[in-house]
Protein backbone atom coordinates (compact mmCIF):
# COMPACT_ATOMS: atom_id res chain seq x y z
CA UNK A 1 0.00 0.00 0.00
CA UNK A 2 1.17 3.34 -0.95
CA UNK A 3 2.06 5.39 2.26
CA UNK A 4 0.71 9.23 2.72
CA UNK A 5 2.47 11.70 0.48
CA UNK A 6 0.69 14.88 0.63
CA UNK A 7 1.86 16.43 3.54
CA UNK A 8 4.96 17.08 0.89
CA UNK A 9 4.26 20.28 -0.66
CA UNK A 10 6.01 19.20 -3.97
CA UNK A 11 3.37 16.48 -4.37
CA UNK A 12 0.01 19.17 -3.52
CA UNK A 13 1.54 21.32 -5.88
CA UNK A 14 1.15 18.54 -8.42
CA UNK A 15 -2.03 17.56 -7.94
CA UNK A 16 -3.27 20.97 -8.15
CA UNK A 17 -1.91 21.59 -11.15
CA UNK A 18 -2.49 18.04 -12.98
CA UNK A 19 -6.06 19.24 -11.91
CA UNK A 20 -6.00 23.23 -12.43
CA UNK A 21 -7.75 23.25 -9.25
CA UNK A 22 -8.69 26.90 -8.11
CA UNK A 23 -9.10 27.52 -4.38
CA UNK A 24 -12.92 28.71 -3.55
CA UNK A 25 -12.80 31.14 -1.14
CA UNK A 26 -16.35 30.25 -0.13
CA UNK A 27 -15.52 27.05 1.13
CA UNK A 28 -12.53 28.34 3.22
CA UNK A 29 -10.11 26.08 2.00
CA UNK A 30 -6.34 25.81 3.03
CA UNK A 31 -4.93 22.60 2.76
CA UNK A 32 -1.91 21.56 4.90
CA UNK A 33 1.11 20.97 3.31
CA UNK A 34 3.21 19.87 6.53
CA UNK A 35 3.95 16.36 7.80
CA UNK A 36 4.87 16.88 11.34
CA UNK A 37 1.43 18.56 11.94
CA UNK A 38 -0.21 15.68 10.16
CA UNK A 39 1.38 13.34 12.43
CA UNK A 40 0.47 15.31 15.61
CA UNK A 41 -3.37 15.23 14.62
CA UNK A 42 -3.12 11.60 14.12
CA UNK A 43 -1.28 10.87 16.96
CA UNK A 44 -3.07 13.36 19.45
CA UNK A 45 -6.41 11.71 18.09
CA UNK A 46 -5.51 8.59 19.55
CA UNK A 47 -6.63 6.39 16.30
CA UNK A 48 -6.18 2.36 16.31
CA UNK A 49 -7.24 -0.25 13.62
CA UNK A 50 -10.13 -0.51 15.30
CA UNK A 51 -11.69 2.68 15.31
CA UNK A 52 -13.84 4.10 12.67
CA UNK A 53 -13.52 8.19 11.63
CA UNK A 54 -15.16 10.45 10.05
CA UNK A 55 -12.69 13.21 8.05
CA UNK A 56 -14.77 16.95 7.55
CA UNK A 57 -13.88 18.59 4.23
CA UNK A 58 -10.91 16.11 3.54
CA UNK A 59 -10.06 18.84 0.91
CA UNK A 60 -7.27 17.18 -1.82
CA UNK A 61 -6.78 13.98 0.55
CA UNK A 62 -4.21 15.03 2.54
CA UNK A 63 -4.77 13.84 5.92
CA UNK A 64 -7.31 11.31 4.53
CA UNK A 65 -4.28 9.89 3.50
CA UNK A 66 -3.10 9.90 7.09
CA UNK A 67 -6.34 8.80 8.41
CA UNK A 68 -6.38 5.66 6.24
CA UNK A 69 -3.24 4.66 7.14
CA UNK A 70 -3.95 4.83 11.00
CA UNK A 71 -7.81 4.03 11.11
CA UNK A 72 -10.16 1.01 10.24
CA UNK A 73 -12.20 2.63 8.15
CA UNK A 74 -12.83 6.24 7.10
CA UNK A 75 -16.41 8.24 5.77
CA UNK A 76 -14.62 11.68 4.59
CA UNK A 77 -17.39 14.46 3.51
CA UNK A 78 -16.52 17.29 1.15
CA UNK A 79 -18.90 19.82 -0.07
CA UNK A 80 -16.90 20.59 -3.20
CA UNK A 81 -18.09 18.73 -5.95
CA UNK A 82 -14.77 19.92 -7.98
CA UNK A 83 -12.51 17.86 -5.86
CA UNK A 84 -14.12 14.37 -6.16
CA UNK A 85 -12.11 13.46 -9.30
CA UNK A 86 -9.08 14.61 -7.28
CA UNK A 87 -10.18 12.55 -3.63
CA UNK A 88 -11.02 9.36 -6.61
CA UNK A 89 -7.14 9.81 -7.61
CA UNK A 90 -4.95 11.01 -4.25
CA UNK A 91 -6.54 7.84 -3.10
CA UNK A 92 -7.03 5.27 -5.02
CA UNK A 93 -4.54 3.17 -2.90
CA UNK A 94 -6.02 2.99 -0.28
CA UNK A 95 -9.45 0.94 -0.24
CA UNK A 96 -11.04 1.94 3.04
CA UNK A 97 -12.11 5.67 2.59
CA UNK A 98 -15.76 6.40 1.01
CA UNK A 99 -15.89 10.05 0.13
CA UNK A 100 -19.52 11.63 0.14
CA UNK A 101 -20.01 14.55 -1.83
CA UNK A 102 -22.06 16.62 0.50
CA UNK A 103 -22.70 19.59 3.26
CA UNK A 104 -21.60 18.33 6.70
CA UNK A 105 -24.48 20.22 8.36
CA UNK A 106 -26.96 18.64 5.98
CA UNK A 107 -25.26 15.36 6.25
CA UNK A 108 -26.75 12.48 8.53
CA UNK A 109 -24.39 11.58 10.80
CA UNK A 110 -25.95 9.35 12.89
CA UNK A 111 -27.39 7.06 9.75
CA UNK A 112 -22.93 6.94 8.92
CA UNK A 113 -22.11 5.97 12.17
CA UNK A 114 -25.10 2.96 12.94
CA UNK A 115 -24.41 1.52 8.87
CA UNK A 116 -20.67 2.29 9.60
CA UNK A 117 -19.81 1.91 13.05
CA UNK A 118 -22.78 -0.21 14.15
CA UNK A 119 -24.09 2.59 15.98
CA UNK A 120 -20.65 3.12 18.45
CA UNK A 121 -19.06 6.32 19.01
CA UNK A 122 -17.21 7.76 15.77
CA UNK A 123 -13.88 9.76 15.76
CA UNK A 124 -14.13 12.98 13.86
CA UNK A 125 -10.92 14.44 12.57
CA UNK A 126 -11.10 17.67 10.39
CA UNK A 127 -8.80 20.72 8.98
CA UNK A 128 -12.31 23.04 9.73
CA UNK A 129 -12.83 25.67 7.49
CA UNK A 130 -12.66 29.12 9.62
CA UNK A 131 -15.81 30.43 8.40
CA UNK A 132 -18.22 27.33 9.81
CA UNK A 133 -16.28 26.29 13.09
CA UNK A 134 -18.72 26.74 15.56
CA UNK A 135 -21.69 25.35 13.56
CA UNK A 136 -19.78 22.27 12.68
CA UNK A 137 -18.85 21.38 16.49
CA UNK A 138 -22.03 22.24 17.92
CA UNK A 139 -23.93 20.44 15.68
CA UNK A 140 -21.87 17.53 16.47
CA UNK A 141 -22.73 18.01 19.95
CA UNK A 142 -26.14 18.96 19.85
CA UNK A 143 -27.55 16.62 17.61
CA UNK A 144 -26.71 14.01 19.80
CA UNK A 145 -24.60 11.86 17.43
CA UNK A 146 -22.38 9.51 18.16
CA UNK A 147 -18.94 10.87 19.02
CA UNK A 148 -16.54 10.18 21.20
CA UNK A 149 -13.80 12.56 20.05
CA UNK A 150 -13.54 15.61 17.91
CA UNK A 151 -9.62 16.48 17.01
CA UNK A 152 -9.43 19.80 14.37
CA UNK A 153 -7.93 22.40 12.94
CA UNK A 154 -9.31 25.52 14.10
CA UNK A 155 -8.80 28.96 13.95
CA UNK A 156 -5.95 29.59 17.33
CA UNK A 157 -8.53 32.08 18.77
CA UNK A 158 -11.32 30.13 18.44
CA UNK A 159 -9.44 27.13 19.97
CA UNK A 160 -8.02 29.73 22.75
CA UNK A 161 -12.15 30.68 23.06
CA UNK A 162 -13.15 26.71 23.56
CA UNK A 163 -10.99 26.12 26.62
CA UNK A 164 -10.47 29.37 28.73
CA UNK A 165 -12.22 30.15 31.95
CA UNK A 166 -14.40 32.58 33.76
CA UNK A 167 -12.99 36.28 33.67
CA UNK A 168 -11.21 35.94 30.66
CA UNK A 169 -11.85 38.28 27.60
CA UNK A 170 -11.69 35.45 25.45
CA UNK A 171 -14.63 33.30 27.94
CA UNK A 172 -17.99 33.18 26.52
CA UNK A 173 -20.87 31.05 25.25
CA UNK A 174 -18.60 28.81 22.80
CA UNK A 175 -16.20 28.33 26.15
CA UNK A 176 -19.55 26.87 28.27
CA UNK A 177 -20.98 24.93 25.15
CA UNK A 178 -17.44 23.07 24.49
CA UNK A 179 -16.82 22.65 28.21
CA UNK A 180 -20.33 21.12 29.01
CA UNK A 181 -19.90 18.47 26.18
CA UNK A 182 -16.30 17.87 26.22
CA UNK A 183 -12.90 18.63 27.72
CA UNK A 184 -10.99 21.06 25.55
CA UNK A 185 -7.52 20.38 25.02
CA UNK A 186 -4.98 22.16 22.41
CA UNK A 187 -2.40 20.00 21.28
CA UNK A 188 -0.68 22.06 18.87
CA UNK A 189 -0.45 25.38 17.39
CA UNK A 190 0.02 25.64 13.75
CA UNK A 191 1.74 28.74 11.82
CA UNK A 192 0.34 29.88 8.72
CA UNK A 193 3.27 28.53 6.46
CA UNK A 194 2.09 25.23 7.00
CA UNK A 195 -1.02 25.88 4.64
CA UNK A 196 -1.71 26.72 0.83
CA UNK A 197 -2.81 29.29 0.25
CA UNK A 198 -1.46 30.80 3.90
CA UNK A 199 -4.13 32.14 6.10
CA UNK A 200 -3.94 35.58 7.54
CA UNK A 201 -4.26 34.01 11.49
CA UNK A 202 -2.65 31.49 13.55
CA UNK A 203 -4.46 28.43 13.90
CA UNK A 204 -4.41 25.05 16.71
CA UNK A 205 -5.33 21.78 16.92
CA UNK A 206 -7.43 20.99 19.85
CA UNK A 207 -9.08 17.77 20.91
CA UNK A 208 -12.64 17.60 22.52
CA UNK A 209 -12.82 14.33 23.99
CA UNK A 210 -16.59 14.04 24.99
CA UNK A 211 -17.85 13.30 28.51
CA UNK A 212 -19.90 10.37 29.18
CA UNK A 213 -21.98 12.46 31.04
CA UNK A 214 -22.01 16.45 31.82
CA UNK A 215 -19.97 17.54 34.37
CA UNK A 216 -23.47 19.58 35.62
CA UNK A 217 -26.69 18.42 36.08
CA UNK A 218 -29.54 20.54 34.81
CA UNK A 219 -32.78 20.06 34.48
CA UNK A 220 -33.17 21.46 31.39
CA UNK A 221 -30.29 22.16 28.86
CA UNK A 222 -31.91 24.70 26.48
CA UNK A 223 -33.00 26.82 29.37
CA UNK A 224 -29.33 26.68 30.71
CA UNK A 225 -28.32 27.90 27.50
CA UNK A 226 -30.85 30.18 27.03
CA UNK A 227 -29.29 31.99 29.83
CA UNK A 228 -25.89 31.78 28.91
CA UNK A 229 -26.82 33.36 25.52
CA UNK A 230 -28.64 36.42 27.59
CA UNK A 231 -25.60 36.68 29.46
CA UNK A 232 -23.21 37.12 26.65
CA UNK A 233 -25.42 39.16 23.94
CA UNK A 234 -25.06 41.86 26.13
CA UNK A 235 -21.52 41.52 27.61
CA UNK A 236 -21.44 44.93 29.54
CA UNK A 237 -24.56 44.48 31.06
CA UNK A 238 -25.10 43.26 34.67
CA UNK A 239 -26.49 39.12 34.09
CA UNK A 240 -29.46 40.53 36.07
CA UNK A 241 -30.30 42.98 33.19
CA UNK A 242 -29.17 40.99 30.20
CA UNK A 243 -31.86 38.41 31.35
CA UNK A 244 -34.71 40.68 32.19
CA UNK A 245 -33.79 42.63 28.51
CA UNK A 246 -33.76 39.46 26.85
CA UNK A 247 -37.38 39.13 26.87
CA UNK A 248 -36.72 35.10 26.29
CA UNK A 249 -38.21 34.37 30.06
CA UNK A 250 -41.08 35.57 31.10
CA UNK A 251 -39.70 37.42 34.66
CA UNK A 252 -40.19 40.36 36.42
CA UNK A 253 -36.60 41.68 37.49
CA UNK A 254 -38.04 41.52 41.10
CA UNK A 255 -38.44 37.24 40.88
CA UNK A 256 -35.05 37.58 38.87
CA UNK A 257 -33.27 39.22 42.08
CA UNK A 258 -35.07 36.70 44.08
CA UNK A 259 -33.21 33.48 42.06
CA UNK A 260 -30.02 35.54 42.14
CA UNK A 261 -30.34 35.86 46.13
CA UNK A 262 -31.56 31.71 46.47
CA UNK A 263 -28.50 31.23 44.12
CA UNK A 264 -25.89 33.35 46.11
CA UNK A 265 -25.03 35.25 43.36
CA UNK A 266 -24.28 38.94 44.16
CA UNK A 267 -27.13 41.56 41.62
CA UNK A 268 -24.22 43.28 39.96
CA UNK A 269 -22.38 40.13 38.77
CA UNK A 270 -21.80 39.85 34.98
CA UNK A 271 -21.82 37.01 33.01
CA UNK A 272 -18.34 36.61 31.98
CA UNK A 273 -17.73 35.78 36.15
CA UNK A 274 -19.63 32.93 36.54
CA UNK A 275 -18.57 29.19 35.97
CA UNK A 276 -21.02 26.26 34.33
CA UNK A 277 -21.75 25.51 37.64
CA UNK A 278 -23.18 28.33 38.72
CA UNK A 279 -24.89 28.89 35.12
CA UNK A 280 -26.38 25.46 36.07
CA UNK A 281 -27.36 26.38 39.10
CA UNK A 282 -29.32 29.67 37.74
CA UNK A 283 -31.00 27.67 35.33
CA UNK A 284 -32.44 25.08 37.77
CA UNK A 285 -33.85 27.67 40.26
CA UNK A 286 -35.33 29.54 37.55
CA UNK A 287 -36.91 25.97 36.49
CA UNK A 288 -37.80 25.33 40.11
CA UNK A 289 -39.28 28.81 40.03
CA UNK A 290 -41.55 28.78 36.92
CA UNK A 291 -42.67 24.98 37.60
Amino acid sequence: MTRPYLGNPKYTIEVLQKYHFVFQKRFGQNFLIDEHVLEKIIDSSGITKDDFILEIGPGIGTMTQYLAEAAREVAAVEIDSSLIPILEDTLKDWDNVTVINNDILKTDIKKIADEKNGGKPVKVVANLPYYITTPIIMGLFEKNVPVDSITVMVQKEVADRMQVGPGTKDYGALSLAVQYYAKPEIVANVPPNCFMPRPKVGSAVIKLTRYEKPPVDVYDERLMFRLIRASFNQRRKTLVNGIKNSGDFSLSKEEIENVFEKCGLPLNIRGEALTLEQFAMLANCIYEMKK
